[in-house]
């Protein structure tokens, strides 16, 4: 089971933990779904010597509190902007992976000021038709939207614990590693974040808040000069190597990093070289002048 030391912070009424590690400039780790900051268990150690480390776990996830939200997108977005508030959190370094990436390139989108580099993995774009969508994927991903049969797979089955996480890692996941992500939604009645995020994915145009929100981000991703770092695995799942090669070449002041061989989980196979290269990279931000 996962005994580590978490801080809490009351946000919104609610209280959210978060692993907060090490001294200086911080830099904001960001799990998606069904995660929680243990997803960074073996990236973090690695950053805390140059860095102070911060990583939340979601409202309704983790050991957060699980309040009776709709745990829409929007929603989240809202509760992640009062934790950066709460924590004064400024000249951050964000590292982004699945649907932390949309909270946290959202939130730097309207926050540039206080972002100094972002660090991407399998993060969330706007995905134009289902057509772009593996034909596999959109199977799984169109059974989880449809009212009937998502609520009865996500919630009653719990399928997104118990089959799309462990099929996310190359070998799939020790059963004291999944015990830890099944523990905050032992009770069908916490899963409802588990069902919404796959309902929220930004696909031909809808939902069509999530839809502006993630094209406006991307557009501003694209735009923006801030230093970045782009992890990527071969085959990836929301991110294919061919199109891993075509954010190399457009993302501005990218240094992109092949890690070999990996689905979604990047930090359950390769934590230990992520957080390598990000302390590494870290010091040459160090380096730059004001």
């Amino acid at each position: 089971m996962d005994s580590r030391q978490l801080n809490r912070v009351t946000v919104l009424g609610s209280r959210m933990a978060y692993v907060d590690e090490g001294q200086g400039a911080a830099v904001v780790f960001q799990h998606g779904n069904p995660t929680s900051s243990y997803l960074w268990r073996d990236v973090i150690p690695r950053v805390a010597p140059r860095a102070r480390c911060v990583a939340a776990d979601l409202i309704g996830m983790g050991r957060s509190d699980q309040p009776g939200l709709g745990y829409r997108v929007e929603e989240h977005a809202r509760y992640f902007e009062a934790f950066m508030d709460a924590l004064d959190l400024r000249d951050v370094v964000l590292v982004l992976h699945d649907w932390g990436s949309a909270l946290g390139l959202d939130w730097a989108r309207r926050h540039p000021d206080r972002v100094r580099g972002l660090v991407l993995m399998e993060f969330i774009r706007p995905i134009p038709t289902w057509l772009d969508v593996s034909e596999a994927g959109a199977a799984v991903f169109r059974g989880f939207r449809d009212p009937e049969v998502g609520r009865r797979q996500l919630v009653e089955e719990n399928r997104f614990i118990e089959q799309v996480l462990p099929a996310g890692v190359v070998g799939g996941l020790p059963d004291d590693v999944l015990d830890v992500y099944r523990q905050p939604f032992l009770d069908p009645a916490h899963r409802e974040p588990l069902y919404r995020f796959p309902n929220e994915l930004p696909i031909a145009g809808h939902p069509a808040d999530t839809w502006a929100m993630a094209s406006a981000y991307h557009e501003w991703l694209l735009d923006t000069d801030l230093p970045k770092v782009f992890f990527w695995v071969t085959p990836g799942s929301l991110i294919s190597p061919e199109r891993a090669a075509w954010y190399s070449e457009r993302l501005k002041n990218c240094h992109s990093i092949h890690l070999g061989e990996g689905r979604h989980y990047l930090q359950e196979d390769h934590g230990d070289r992520i957080g390598r290269e990000i302390a590494s990279w870290l010091s040459t931000l160090d380096q730059k002048p004001e």
